[in-house]
């Protein structure tokens, strides 16, 4: 089993990094009382509930002092528990104006009712074992979400980074059918050549080739999936790097069958080309 505990500052961020580390295939648990920690990772390990990757979040909210944290971490130690530890930073007036921000209080705030700075300062001294034990420190004081979201696939997702994180489908689709309610790009190929008027490729679909010699033998074509290209070899890195996790490319034709599917195969394989993993549906091909 693979270990990551995401520890940090309170308002630092750790929401997002967990929810980035479910995105990509970690299951989370967030806030666990140190004393807990032992008994959570052997229940991931026990029997059924096997766990491949395990993610848990520790933070002041269960954990009240830095002696509790080091005898959690003891304890996994003498176990021979492999784990990870994740810190996230940052500076304390980065932190005080998120709160003022988003008007919450600081948990040390809420429980003994001192002021933010004090609480910052308490909070640094209990976290302080996790800290200086970390394999990952991150300093979010100048990060966005989407950057932070970035940072934590580019670190715990091995084979493509955030690229990977982000999950494409290409759909092919017919518009009598309607639209995708799921589509984030529509793509209309109406404007091509329709091989349902000729008698001999009607009842075939763009999943056979003779379909799609008769789609891709016209210059307009051709050309109309060299500007999707561009458009995808521009746009799909913006789409990374505002931390998009998921993206739906719908192409449509008339009916779904023809055209749309043809298009749909080629787009998905230009995506595998750039260095993405897209999925393919044909919506309507059974129609």
């Amino acid at each position: 089993m693979e270990l990551l505990i995401v520890s940090g500052l309170s308002g630092s961020g750790k929401s997002v990094s967990m929810n980035a580390l479910e995105d990509i295939g970690y299951f989370c648990m967030d806030n666990i009382p140190a004393g807990l920690l032992p008994r959570i990772i052997a229940f991931s390990k026990a029997g059924d509930t096997q766990l491949d990757k395990v993610a848990v979040s520790m933070d002041v909210r269960g954990c009240h002092s830095a002696e509790e944290i080091e005898t959690a971490l003891h304890d996994l130690d003498q176990e021979g528990v492999p784990y990870k530890i994740l810190f996230l930073n940052a500076s304390d007036d980065v932190l005080q104006r998120r709160y003022k921000e988003t008007r919450r209080r600081h948990p040390i705030s809420i429980a003994i009712g001192v002021s933010t700075t004090e609480a910052l300062k308490r909070e640094r001294k209990i976290l302080r074992p996790l800290e200086l034990r970390a394999d990952y420190t991150i300093d979010t004081s100048l990060l966005s979400t989407s950057q932070h979201k970035e940072r934590i696939c580019n670190l715990f997702l091995r084979e493509g980074g955030a690229k990977a994180a982000m999950m494409i489908t290409v759909m092919s689709f017919g518009f009598k059918f309607g639209l995708p309610q799921e589509a984030d790009l529509v793509l209309d190929v109406r404007c091509l050549p329709n091989p349902f008027y000729q008698p001999h490729l009607k009842h075939k679909t763009g999943l056979d080739q003779e379909v799609v010699d008769y789609v891709m033998g016209f210059e307009s074509s051709q050309e109309l999936l060299r500007r999707i290209e561009h458009l995808l070899q521009y746009a799909l890195p913006l789409y990374v790097k505002e931390g998009k996790s998921q993206l739906t490319i719908a192409v449509g034709c008339t009916g779904g069958k023809h055209r749309s599917i043809t298009f749909a195969r080629m787009i998905a394989e230009f995506c595998r080309q750039q260095g993405y993993t897209p999925g393919v549906q044909h919506r309507d091909a059974s129609r």
